[in-house]
């Protein structure tokens, strides 16, 4: 799996708290414009320069006129879609135009998603803010119904697939549904703790930042979640966790993942190259024996196609949009 070590810079940014400053007025496009939705976990104390964590985070908003910038600090890898259109990618740092083709006149919505600050990855994740036409203004997009959390390894964030975590399925079936999302994941990650090192869920997915050992606490109380999919299990057999230990723990996960988000679907996938299946489906069987029936085992058995992955372990985009396929009518099902 990929490297897991974060850059310096968002280091050095998670260690104070991510709590909400005042909000700027709405319509003016700065960080604070409450017209600016920001799915998943970001950094806000700093009111001119919000920061994303984990993978996958974006920001969300309507504007009028016929452009939009980016205000930037730094150089930076990032992704964004205008009016629903395929995401395009840019890099660059200061003002970065996203409509070197001017649009229509009249609303449009953009979503913006910076490049995970992971491994040896040190872009410069900050947005400042946007530039607008004279006279334009920001509004609110359109209200989505719920977000689903996606939590995992380099799978979930999309790794080895064209643009990472965009074309990762966990976003990819977020945009299918019509819901917002997050991708709660890095590359490297396990469910478990080891002797060796391997950054894990069962103590950094409570944290703000992208899982860094002594960084602030996330506040659930942020966002609520209407599902959670969890995907982990691909790396904890490489670290030496044994079939009962792993057991164990992903029921005590489930368990607390169900205290942060009481009234959430909860699904638990089979790893798609099939790592302690019968483990991740006996530790869903013990909380729904332990009256928890909004707990599912999804069996992803033959969901990714033999052209499906970019190595033996890693889907490619193809096998991002299979399992899209395949897992967006389980979570229509249920949600």
């Amino acid at each position: 799996m990929r490297g897991r070590l974060l850059g310096a810079v968002l280091i050095a940014l998670a260690i104070v708290a991510p709590a909400a400053p005042a909000r700027a007025a709405a319509g003016d496009g700065t960080p604070g414009d409450t017209n600016i939705s920001f799915v998943g976990r970001w950094n806000t104390t700093n009111a001119s320069a919000y920061v994303p964590y984990w993978a996958g985070a974006y920001l969300r908003v309507g504007f009028t006129g016929r452009t939009v910038k980016l205000k930037q600090r730094n150089t930076v890898d990032l992704w964004a879609s205008i009016d629903g259109r395929a995401f395009t990618a840019f890099k660059g740092s200061g003002t970065i135009n996203l409509t070197p083709t001017a649009l229509a006149a009249g609303n449009h919505t953009l979503i913006v998603s910076y490049r995970q600050v992971a491994g040896s990855y040190t872009g410069d994740a900050v947005f400042q803010g946007l530039t607008l036409d004279a006279g334009a203004t920001t509004f609110k997009a359109p209200a989505r119904t719920g977000l689903v959390e996606f939590i995992g390894d380099s799978i979930t964030a999309g790794t080895t697939s064209s643009q990472l975590a965009v074309t990762g399925y966990g976003f990819r079936t977020g945009e299918r549904l019509g819901l917002d999302h997050t991708q709660i994941a890095i590359g490297g990650m396990c469910l478990s703790e080891t002797a060796d090192g391997c950054w894990a869920h069962e103590t950094r997915y409570w944290m703000a930042s992208g899982g860094q050992a002594g960084t602030a606490a996330w506040d659930f109380a942020r966002y609520t979640a209407a599902g959670v999919v969890i995907n982990l299990g691909t790396n904890d057999r490489s670290h030496g966790v044994t079939g009962p230990d792993f057991q164990a723990k992903y029921t005590t996960f489930l368990t607390r993942v169900r205290a942060r988000f009481p009234n959430a679907k909860i699904f638990a996938l089979r790893t798609f190259i099939g790592r302690y299946a019968t483990e991740t489906q006996a530790a869903v069987q013990a909380r729904n024996a332990a009256g928890d029936a909004a707990v599912f085992y999804v069996d992803t058995t033959g969901w990714l196609p033999p052209d499906g992955l970019s190595d033996s372990v890693h889907p490619n985009d193809k096998g991002h949009q299979a399992v899209t396929d395949r897992l967006a009518p389980v979570l229509t099902a249920k949600l």
